[in-house]
């Protein structure tokens, strides 16, 4: 019987699961490498949706068993842990790790040392507890990319049409479609046919290992047709822009793309459903 890979893949989730990377890897904090790897892996732990990097504990300085003594508490349930949840709740087997800086520093709980065949002495990192990350002499932001999700942006023909409570905020017949591994469809429309008046810029930023850094929108409460629902969190941060996007998104340089979960979307007439975003 034939079986959609998603459903393949998603069977998984409850494992430790883990790939090879032939790139080098390092991370820096206060300007010094603390760690310099050409074995690493990616290692998803049980339940996780986005990779950490984990490497042989030999290519990390300074490692230490960890002072820290209470461990926080994995989410309730079987459902799967958005990069939201804080990298020390575990789910897989291991001794929890510090990295001690010199005599002054120790980054506390930032490893954690597998006991898992056949990551047996690896360590995966937490991505955010480091400064910076390099894979050969590129920056990774975010998080570690993963190596089967993908990016496809395309150009469309496609009319669609956005709206707020009864107010139209935008209308297009050359979209930019960008279709993401596990993510619903996003529209990304020229400002042209934006009504960016509607809009007022906020200090709102967001960064995608793929994309890069967004910034966002808000319904401008000085409009007169959307001031009812600019001061509610449906009007706040609607919308975002890639001004320099990775080169993974080149194609979505400059373009508007709105919350479908907050406004109501019309593709060839025909309306589409909200997507559930549990970051929302």
């Amino acid at each position: 019987m034939a079986i959609q890979l998603k459903s393949y893949l998603a069977a998984a989730q409850d494992t430790l699961r883990f790939e090879p990377t032939a790139k080098r890897i390092r991370g820096i904090v206060d300007d010094e490498t603390v760690v310099d790897s050409n074995r690493a892996c990616l290692v998803w732990e049980p339940r996780r949706v986005v990779p950490e990097y984990a490497v042989p504990a030999a290519d990390i300085t300074g490692l230490q068993p960890s002072r820290a003594s209470i461990m926080p508490t994995v989410p309730d349930g079987a459902g799967p842990l958005y990069p939201n949840t804080p990298f020390t709740a575990h789910t897989a087997p291991g001794e929890v790790v510090d990295l001690t800086l010199g005599r002054s520093r120790t980054l506390e709980q930032v490893g954690l040392q597998l006991r898992e065949a056949p990551l047996v002495g690896y360590v995966i990192l937490d991505f955010a507890g480091l400064d910076s990350w390099l894979e050969e002499e590129e920056p990774v932001i975010g998080h570690p990319r993963d190596p089967f999700h993908r990016v496809d942006v395309r150009a469309s023909a496609r009319s669609i049409e956005i709206r707020l409570a009864g107010v139209e905020l935008a209308r297009s017949a050359a979209p930019r479609l960008a279709f993401e591994t596990n993510m619903a469809a996003r529209f990304y429309l020229p400002r042209d046919d934006v009504r960016m008046e509607l809009l007022t810029g906020s200090d709102t930023r967001s960064v995608c290992p793929y994309k890069g850094e967004a910034s966002y929108f808000s319904l401008d409460p000085g409009a007169p047709e959307t001031a009812d629902v600019a001061s509610s969190a449906r009007g706040r941060d609607i919308a975002w822009v890639y001004d320099a996007p990775l080169p993974d998104a080149v194609a979505l340089a400059g373009l508007i793309c709105f919350y479908d979960e907050k406004v109501d979307v019309t593709l060839d007439g025909v309306t589409v459903n909200h997507p559930l975003t549990p970051s929302l």
